[in-house]
This record gives C-alpha cells, structure tokens and sequence, in this order.
C-alpha cells in the first residue's frame, strides 16, 4: 500500500479507522478464545490452554480500549480545560499492563506448575484445527491494524517506525498483541507436534512458558509506549520543523525563539509559540497576524486544538483554542 503523502489525514479520518481495527480484533479473539478453550478441555494442552487465556485477556483489553476512546472524546469542562484526550492513553497502559500480568503473567504460572507433572496429550488432531483456525482470525485482525497503521506511514518509512511514531494506541496496541498472538500459536503448534513426534509431555509446557514470555515482551513495549505519551509527548519532529518553517516564513515574524508542544490525545495537541514580530507592528496588527496563523496552522496540523503565542517584543501573551 501507498504510504502516507505530506498531508496529514483529518483527525476523524484516523477515529474511524482506530475503531474498525479495534472492533475487528474484538470479534476474532473472542471467537478465538471460546475455540481454544473447547479444545485444551478435550485434550488436556497446557499451551492451548494458555493460548485461551491470551485471547481471552486480548479481548478484554480491547474493550478497555474502547471504553478509553469513548471516555476521551468527552469535550473540554473547567475542571479539564484541555480535555479528555489522555484518557485513552491511561486505559492503554492499563492494558499493557494487563497483557503482562493476566497474559504472560497466567501462561508462565500454568507452564511452571504443570512442567513436573505434564498430562498426557490425547486428540492432537484439535490442537491443530483450532490453532489454524485461530491463525487465520488473528491474521485477519492483525492485517486490519497493520493497514490502518500502514494508511500513516510516510514515504521510505519502516511498519516499526510508524508504530513509535503514533500517537494512536489503539492501533499500535492491537498490531502488538496480533503479533504476539501469531507468535504464540506458532509456539503452541511447534510445542505439540515436538511433544507427539518426540514423545515428550515435558515439550508442551516449556511452550506455555514461552508464550508467557512472548507476551511480557509485547507488554513492556505497550507499557513504553503508552507511558511516554501518558506523561507529555510532544508531536513528531517533522511537525515542528513544518511549524517552525510556516512561522518564519510569514511577515509578520522576526524570530521564532521556541515551539513547545504537547500531544494531549490521538487527535488533540498543544501549541506554544514564543515568537519576535516585527518592532513596527501595533497591537491589532499583531492580532491579526497571529489569526492569519492560526488558520495556516489549522491547515497543516489540524491535530493542534491550542494554540498559544508568547511574543518578547511587544510583551504580549496570546492563547487562542480551537475547538471543534
């Protein structure tokens, strides 16, 4: 697919998209889940049974994500005047740090207590079936979030790349946990073909514990990401450099001192300019100056909602919102 143009896609635009990925990995874990538990019943697999867990796990996540994307698009109140934004950022967190406990956390507890006394496999041919099956889902779910995020790539840039640079945790979240779930499964079929072709109970246990450390893996990066954009991230460098560059160019301005930025939610950030406009300049013409601006900027980054200007010439404080 054709990476992202210079423009940047309208804010609802990416909304939509976050929504469908996230409902598309709701509905194949959730089938998912109920397959694999039928099938570590009938054959006494410690792997599937932790495979069902991560899916049950990855289901739950993914409707704490919605609950985080329908809490933060409450508008702004005095209590929150910048908005709800992070909210999802918080709920995002959460779910990485579900995916380490209730996930891998679950899987490596199940594979170390069932390791000395593993149960003897019967009926390998469900393992197979489901675990294909659940590949075929998680293929699915994985491939709507990898085209989602890959609709926001930039020309020459790497999937990865575009991961650490989205502000989405939506996206990005539902890519990791398909990843880890597609790696798990293949962990899960190579533990019980080994564990038959071998005739060793022990292999399939071992595998349990992989798959738990495969899912504390992705949870740590889930938790790296989220926690950074929790705490203040700013917007991506070639955005500043584009508003850096539009604020030179125009007239009014002498100097373009700093730019100070915030992402306060996938579609929301913050502004602040510390600008010199031109010494002749009088008040009103600075007024009209920084509306002038206000609108390019709302063109090129239409994510930025605040926007505040400080101007050391004329010792001048401006705040200006924009609300949708």
């Amino acid at each position: 697919m054709k990476p992202d143009s210079a423009q940047p896609p309208h804010p609802s635009t990416d909304a939509k998209g976050s929504r469908r990925v996230v409902y598309a990995a709701v509905g194949a874990n959730l089938a998912i889940a109920v397959c694999k538990f039928i099938a570590a019943a009938a054959t006494g697999s410690a792997a599937m049974l932790a495979e069902g867990v991560h899916s049950i796990v990855d289901t739950g996540n993914e409707l704490l994500l919605l609950l985080g994307m329908r809490r933060s698009n409450r508008p702004a109140d005095p209590s929150h005047p910048f908005g709800y934004g992070k909210v999802l950022y918080f709920w995002a967190l959460i779910v990485a740090v579900s995916l380490f406990s209730l996930g891998g956390g679950v899987s490596i507890y199940h594979g170390i207590l069932t390791l000395p006394h593993p149960p003897k496999l019967e009926n390998p041919g469900w393992n197979y079936a489901v675990l294909l099956a659940a590949a075929v889902f998680e293929g699915y779910s994985w491939n709507v979030s990898r085209l989602e995020l890959n609709k926001r790539r930039r020309a020459g840039e790497s999937l990865w790349t575009t991961m650490r640079r989205s502000k989405d945790p939506a996206v990005f979240t539902i890519l990791v946990e398909d990843s880890a779930a597609l790696i798990g499964i293949s962990v899960a079929l190579l533990g019980i073909w080994l564990g038959h072709l071998l005739n060793n109970p022990f292999i399939d246990p071992a595998a349990s514990i992989v798959i738990g450390l495969v899912l504390v893996a992705a949870a740590m990066v889930l938790a790296y990401e989220t926690g950074s954009l929790l705490v203040g991230e700013s917007i991506d460098r070639e955005q500043i450099a584009l508003l850096r560059k539009l604020l030179e160019e125009d007239p009014s301005i002498d100097r373009v001192d700093r730019l100070l930025t915030m992402q306060l939610g996938p579609a929301q950030a913050l502004l602040t300019a510390s600008v010199r406009f031109r010494q002749d300049m009088h008040i009103s013409e600075v007024e009209q100056a920084m509306e002038r601006l206000e609108r390019k900027i709302s063109s090129q980054c239409p994510t930025i909602q605040h926007i505040f200007f400080e101007s050391s010439s004329l010792g001048v404080n401006a705040g200006r919102t924009r609300r949708r």
